[in-house]
């Protein structure tokens, strides 16, 4: 079913060489998507005939890359799973049939289909649509996803809920072959596979590469093995197999077992209770569309397991032949595939952390570098390029990457394990019992720390703080600029007695220049930025440049304000903090996280060593205690209070002084400073 895609031909001299008609081509303007104008929810789709399917998903194709080249976002994934996106939703009820989308961010062609359409160009952005599927957002998203490796769990969870209430609808959860490399995913499979629950489980392998080629045959064999009649021929067989002595009927069973296997592959999940159909080709719709239909109309029920070959970043030519397929992308030319990305006026955390690594690594031959799935996301891909046999990347299973780590600490290595801390919230069992419990030296380096923009809610790190900071024995770092963040690398690399971590956010730095290699900071211990007198200020993490806006204003307005960059959330810098209690009027705590984090740990001490008792006015500033909806970094930090008119503010209110007054405040000031000038 190919049918001509609503592109005009490129020009000869275009990027990217490709057939008229190729969904790869470039468009002047919106891309024409007849059939997809017909088409606002899956009801509509029902209505097509199966011959016009094939060009529904290459109209929905140029949809998706026209809209994220607007928006930015995840690319590649959705790409990949156009076709089998389609398949789902004409053979399928939804939202009556439940499909779940593992991760989200191969879902963009789903939100299309499913009424979102007229918001597709506001992905990402603030008010718009977010990112990965979200329950509020439409019925079409039966259950959130922004992590990996949960869709097989809540697909069990929901067919079970069917069971329970007496229904009848399909269960289906989406799941790539890389996030099934995760442990939950297994014990989910491990769970559904010994029910009798009637759940689909399709594994998108696209990267994996653990099927042989597809083709006719593979097609042919999982279409017959799908087919009602070969079920009930095998039910039959199962049936008559009972009259055989137990070791005859479990031979029987594993012959069958193992001579599909031969044939289709799938071994593995048979032999965790699955019945397994695949592999096929995941972008042509006539062999999708019956297998889905025979595993719909199956009398026999029970968990399937099928698996679809496809390739991430299907269609355009700059996502095929990009090293990542184009997997996450700002604003891009539809025709050659570049991104629009501003100049950095400095490098990013992320970038900085690497490069202080390597530097570490070359004094320092135990030092090695351990990822869960994200080389380039947290750097270690520059780490692996100069130490490749130094550097693991375990893939999506942060808890065994955690222990992995701790059992390397128990060799005598120095393991900096690069996680982004909404994703280290997944082995905190591990970071409690494998690694803190034992006093074990492992250095959790947790990029993404605080507001990340437009990965929203899902991705922000705010807890990190909260869930250390609690744990005994951890040293716990958050820099306020990148040269900090060097030393900090550094510090970590010395410390021996237990686990650390530096927290640092996404994004770029302030600018600063930047040592050649950090050098090891005092544990525990602040630095004063200014001194004053009447309002302190501890700023740990990146608030520092608006703490020190804050004291400007202030100091202009006749409050004599002292900055501190804290730098150790834990320790805490005790000696310093009680002096500043001491001297000062007010003190205001400022982080980018929850609460039950720094600043807790400030009033907590403060108020055992009854600093509060002399009439100190202490003020915690945090994340506010909800989870903020994506916008860009600056709009969710302005909505978190946290902006050096919210210092402001704060230091005002503590001092009982309305905002109202401030003009009051600032005339009294000058003129008290004119009066006492001498007249010439």
């Amino acid at each position: 079913m190919k049918t001509n895609v609503p592109f005009p031909a490129v020009p000869s001299d275009a990027a990217c060489e490709v057939a008229p008609g190729d969904v790869r081509s470039a468009m002047a303007g919106r891309p024409a998507t007849p059939l997809l104008d017909t088409v606002t929810t899956p009801e509509d789709l029902h209505r097509l005939q199966p011959e016009q399917l094939q060009q529904m998903a290459e109209e929905l194709r140029a949809e998706v890359i026209d809209a994220v080249s607007v928006t930015g976002g995840h690319l590649g994934a959705g790409l990949g799973v156009v076709e089998l996106t389609v398949a789902l939703h004409y053979v399928f009820n939804t939202p009556k049939d439940i499909v779940i989308w593992d991760v989200g961010h191969q879902a963009y062609p789903h939100k299309i289909l499913t009424g979102r359409r007229d918001r597709i160009r506001t992905l990402r952005q603030g008010g718009g649509l977010a990112g990965f599927t979200k329950r509020k957002e439409s019925p079409y998203d039966p259950f959130g996803a922004g992590h990996s490796s949960t869709s097989i769990s809540a697909g069990y969870g929901f067919a079970v809920g069917r069971d329970l209430k007496g229904g009848n609808n399909h269960v289906i959860s989406v799941i790539g072959d890389g996030s099934i490399s995760a442990g939950m995913a297994y014990e989910a499979l491990n769970n559904a596979g010994a029910s009798a629950s009637r759940l689909l489980v399709v594994l998108n392998d696209n990267d994996m590469s653990i099927a042989p080629p597809t083709g006719a045959m593979s097609s042919y064999l999982s279409r017959l093995v799908s087919s009602k009649e070969y079920r009930n021929l095998r039910h039959l067989a199962k049936e008559f197999s009972r009259l055989f002595p137990r070791p005859l009927r479990n031979a029987a069973r594993r012959a069958e077992h193992y001579a599909r296997g031969m044939v289709t592959g799938g071994t593995l999940f048979e032999e965790l209770g699955f019945y397994y159909v695949g592999p096929i080709d995941g972008h042509n719709l006539d062999h999708l569309i019956p297998v889905l239909e025979n595993i719909r109309d199956d009398p026999q029920g029970g968990p399937v397991l099928l698996h679809v070959v496809t390739e991430k970043g299907h269609g355009y030519r700059p996502a095929e032949t990009s090293a990542d397929k184009l997997h996450a992308v700002a604003r891009f030319n539809v025709v050659t595939g570049a991104q629009d990305k501003p100049k950095a006026a400095a490098p990013t955390y992320t970038k900085v952390f690497a490069e202080a690594l390597i530097q570490e690594a070359e004094h320092d031959d135990r030092i090695v570098a351990i990822t869960a799935a994200m080389p380039s996301g947290t750097g270690l891909d520059l780490f692996g390029q100069k130490f490749p046999d130094r550097t693991f990347d375990v893939g999506i299973a942060e808890q065994h990457a955690v222990t992995f780590a701790a059992g390397l600490a128990c060799e005598g290595f120095k393991p900096f394990c690069a996680i982004y801390s909404t994703f280290l919230q997944r082995a905190y069992d591990q970071v409690a019992h494998d690694v803190a419990l034992q006093s074990l030296p492992v250095r959790f380096m947790i990029d993404r720390a605080g507001l990340v923009g437009a990965d929203g809610q899902t991705h922000a790190g705010a807890f990190d703080l909260a869930y250390l900071g609690c744990l005994p024995g951890m040293v716990l770092m958050s820099p306020s600029d990148e040269a900090e963040l060097t030393h900090m690398v550094a510090t970590a690399a010395a410390i021996q007695e237990g686990p650390s971590a530096v927290r640092y956010p996404r994004g770029e730095g302030t600018g600063v220049p930047l040592p050649v290699r950090g050098e090891v900071l005092p544990l525990g211990k602040g630095r004063v930025v200014r001194e004053g007198s009447k309002i302190a200020l501890l700023s740990l993490g990146t608030r520092l440049p608006e703490a020190c806006k804050a004291a400007d204003e202030l100091n202009g307005r006749g409050l004599s304000t002292t900055v501190v960059d804290m730098r150790f959330a834990k320790p805490l810098d005790l000696d310093l903090i009680q002096r500043l209690a001491k001297s000062h009027e007010v003190l205001i705590t400022v982080e980018e996280g929850s609460l039950g984090g720094f600043g807790s740990a400030v009033v907590h001490h403060l108020a055992n060593a009854g600093a509060c008792d002399r009439g100190l006015k202490i003020r915690a500033m945090t994340l506010p205690d909800r989870f903020q909806d994506h916008n860009s970094q600056v709009k969710q930090y302005e909505e978190a209070e946290l902006t050096a008119k919210h210092i402001v503010a704060r230091a005002l209110a503590a001092l009982g002084m309305a905002e109202n007054s401030l003009g009051t405040l600032a005339h009294s000031v000058i003129a008290k400073n004119v009066r006492a000038r001498p007249i010439l």
